[in-house]
């Protein structure tokens, strides 16, 4: 499913990191902000994305990443565009259910005949009376 960049807010801010003579000329990071709640996802992946327990997401559910690799603030904003994907795609997976099996007859008996067995080895151990 992919994300509508219609719906995600960007506001430029200022990158962290040392000073210089163009810092405040290129150095350039975004606050993207996607509301999970209002957005045209599917159900299901909105309830899948709000039951993560990630930081990035608030309590009101909305989706803050800051993006600061690039000095370019179109590169920033692609970067963020691209995690917030990823954020979506790792949910819009279903996890494979888990069918709990049973341990073969022979497994359980295996088990228990090596368990009898070192319940013996320790019983030979002990004072040795002459």
């Amino acid at each position: 499913m992919n994300i509508d960049p219609n719906e995600v807010e960007f506001s430029a801010i200022r990158a962290q990191g040392p000073g210089g003579q163009n810092v405040n000329k290129v150095s350039n990071a975004v606050h993207a902000r996607f509301d999970i709640t209002a957005s045209s996802l599917p159900e299901h992946i909105k309830e899948r994305l709000l039951a993560l327990r990630d930081t990035r997401i608030t309590r009101e559910g909305v989706v803050v990443l800051k993006a600061q690799q690039s000095r370019s603030l179109e590169a920033n904003k692609e970067d963020a565009l691209r995690r917030l994907q990823e954020l979506v795609d790792s949910v819009a997976v279903l996890p494979t259910v888990r069918r709990p099996t049973k341990p073969t007859r022979s497994s359980q008996r295996r088990r228990l005949d090596g368990k009898a067995k070192d319940g013996e080895r320790k019983q030979l151990r002990g004072k040795v009376t002459l």
